[in-house]
């Protein structure tokens, strides 16, 4: 089979695999029909995470079709249409049971991480009774691609642990597809106000269309001044940092207000200041952390209802042989007015 393959920081390569095969009774493999491309793998590929090691097939996201299952697998069977968990859950660790498939003790983020991922023709998916989700009949699968990763990442990482309430005003700094994603996800709960920060034009001008009430270019204006103009001074009840670098984790420190809360989603591969000579004294609340996905059959069924159009966030398709070209439009999404690249096969 054909899949992308990390070969260190700043090289990758469509390469010839074998196709895997059931190493545990928990297993399922799964044909890849649609798949996408994560910031995630950018930041892989920058070489910010280390354990990814060479060899390595990249992606964590995508839909398919049930090849073959292990004696083990319960819940789904060959020929099955399956929604591909970002991360990895046995249910049966301590931290599963709490609710943290995150940090799944045999699990977690593993696919295009510790062991092969989805930007392939086919998938070794680890306890399949946990980690995959039956496709409704009808569903669009395009859409559904987006439940893999991002959208559960921005409403659990970035709205939930944000804690966004009916009124408040939220900062959202970033709005890539995860950003996006919590920017529709937010609207669940009624904010008074959503400011969206970023440096792209064309990203501001989505988030209008996906509800954002104000924009900021960052580029040409003082972002933060401009966030504490149009709070009259006193700053936003949530910032979510949906970007992974100093200078966007900065804003949310400069914009929290006073028993604020900033949710960290980006991704960070160097260091950041934490201004705690400032904020110790104004309550505020800071979170991170790895999507879990306990979300996702909400999501699902949220989808399903057109509560939430996650397709939306789709701007270029490619057939799975073009992954590199795809990688190019996706690594420069300013230029290419990208956000979310469906491949197919």
């Amino acid at each position: 089979m054909k899949a992308l393959v990390y070969r260190g920081p700043g090289k990758k390569e469509w390469a010839d695999k074998p196709v895997p095969t059931i190493q545990a009774p928990t297993d399922a493999i799964v044909r890849i029909t649609k798949t996408t491309i994560c910031g995630t793998d950018l930041h892989i590929l920058k070489g910010d995470v280390p354990a990814v090691v060479e060899g390595r097939t990249l992606g964590h996201e995508g839909v398919g079709i049930i090849e073959e299952v292990g004696s083990g697998v319960h819940n789904f069977k060959a020929g099955d249409k399956v929604l591909i968990s970002c991360v990895t859950s046995c249910a049966k660790c301590d931290n599963c049971r709490k609710g943290m498939y995150s940090h799944c003790e045999d699990g977690g983020w593993i696919l295009g991480h510790l062991i092969d991922g989805t930007q392939a023709e086919y998938v070794r998916i680890p306890y399949a009774d946990t980690s995959l989700y039956p496709i409704p009949d009808g569903a669009d699968e395009e859409a559904l691609v987006m439940l893999s990763d991002i959208l559960p990442t921005g409403f659990e990482v970035g709205v939930l642990k944000g804690k966004v309430q009916p009124g408040d005003t939220v900062a959202l700094v970033g709005t890539g597809p995860v950003g996006l994603a919590a920017l529709l996800t937010a609207q669940f709960y009624s904010p008074a106000e959503i400011i969206a920060i970023d440096l792209d034009d064309n990203r501001l001008e989505v988030a209008r269309k996906f509800g954002a009430t104000k924009t900021i270019n960052s580029s040409s204006d003082n972002a933060v001044q401009a966030v504490l103009d149009l709070t009259n001074g006193k700053g936003v009840d949530v910032a979510i940092e949906a970007v992974g670098v100093p200078a966007t984790f900065d804003i949310c420190q400069e914009v929290v207000a006073a028993g604020g809360r900033i949710a960290n989603v980006g991704v960070h591969g160097k260091s950041v200041d934490l201004h705690l000579e400032k904020l110790w004294i104004q309550n505020i609340t800071l979170t991170t952390g790895l999507v879990d996905t306990n979300s996702t059959p909400m999501l699902l069924k949220t989808v399903a209802a057109g509560k939430i159009e996650p397709k939306l966030l789709i701007t270029h398709r490619f057939p799975l042989s073009d992954i590199m070209k795809a990688y190019d439009v996706f690594a420069n999404a300013a230029k290419e007015n990208a956000l979310k690249v469906i491949l197919y096969q």
